[in-house]
């Protein structure tokens, strides 16, 4: 090895420091030509950097998570809070966070809301179309309390619970699980709650197409009757062409329905045009049941999505909305 780095600078011509550490490294593995493996290898990492790009991308989302579970953690330091987490000490930590992905969604998506009018200055459930990930949800909520200096609580599937270091975040920010019976109590109080119906099944296996994945669920419309409040429909323009997966791949649903998990893997993270859309409120009827309701809602949140969304999604069509300079009429 030593012998071979003093070749390098011997002779007439001293090699280059590149052509060197080819030279050591070729006496060193014992490969002949081993110029032309790693010219290889460098060739596959140029053809394959876009596609690692697109699959590291959506991680930003992950960072700015542990930011802000980060920043709620040094917040608490600084305060020295000993009490619980509900608590008005904790509203500028909230108004922080609220900044922070504001300035993310207008950075990277020229995030826009629509519909602040439909918000109710009482209760109401609001009942969204879930992307990919949540960040459309996290934007609307953090613009209406920095606008509006409302908060709005959202239910959350139980798997979110058990990430690791999340605990002070879903505390803070007073995140829901359930059951049935909290949702209620939350509205009653006077809260906005925000829920997706689909849940992580719509996130990973809905696609371009924007199918309303629900099944037969109908319990937040039970919540909705119980509370006596209007549920609000919500949709976001593009949503599935920031973030997709790779749901249709048939072993990742079937690993999902065994094991309940979002294994899926994700894919994107591109900076397409987010528009958010806050539908008419639909108002509380004390004879109608919860069947009649879910029907009523979804019929709602699909004329949102056919009025506001050219399907089928594409990316490169929602990258170049970021350039329009007319806003979409709501």
């Amino acid at each position: 090895m030593i012998g071979g780095n003093e070749s390098c600078t011997a002779g007439p011509i001293p090699m280059s420091y590149l052509t060197c550490l080819t030279y050591i490294l070729g006496e060193w593995t014992g490969v002949d030509h081993i110029e032309d493996y790693l010219s290889y290898a460098a060739y596959l990492l140029w053809v394959l950097y876009p596609l690692a790009v697109v699959f590291l991308l959506p991680g930003v989302l992950v960072i700015l998570f542990y930011t802000s579970v980060l920043l709620l953690h040094i917040y608490k330091r600084k305060n020295e809070l000993k009490e619980a987490y509900f608590n008005d000490v904790w509203d500028g930590a909230r108004q922080m966070l609220a900044t922070l992905w504001d300035g993310h969604g207008r950075i990277w998506h020229g995030y826009e809301l629509h519909g602040f009018e439909n918000i109710p200055e009482g209760p109401g459930l609001i009942v969204f179309y879930h992307g990919a990930t949540p960040a459309d949800c996290i934007y609307f909520m953090a613009r209406l309390l920095i606008q509006k200096k409302r908060y709005c609580h959202v239910v959350a599937d139980h798997f979110v619970f058990r990430l690791p270091g999340f605990k002070i975040l879903l505390d803070v920010h007073g995140v829901l699980h359930g059951p049935k019976e909290e949702c209620v109590k939350a509205l009653k109080n006077g809260c906005l709650l925000a829920i997706a119906p689909g849940g992580v099944r719509e996130a990973l296996f809905s696609d371009e197409m924007y199918t309303i994945i629900w099944g037969d669920r109908k319990g937040f419309a039970q919540v909705a009757i119980d509370a006596k409040v209007p549920i609000i429909p919500m949709f976001t323009q593009n949503v599935r062409e920031g973030v997709r997966t790779l749901g249709r791949i048939k072993i990742f649903r079937s690993l999902y329905e065994r094991i309940r998990l979002p294994i899926v893997p994700l894919y994107g993270g591109f900076p397409v045009k987010l528009r958010t859309f806050i539908g008419k409120p639909i108002p509380y009827e004390p004879n109608i049941t919860a069947e009649e309701l879910t029907a009523k809602t979804k019929a709602a949140l699909q004329d949102l999505i056919e009025k506001h969304q050219k399907i089928p999604g594409n990316i490169f069509r929602a990258l170049m909305e970021r350039f329009q300079t007319q806003k979409k009429e709501d």
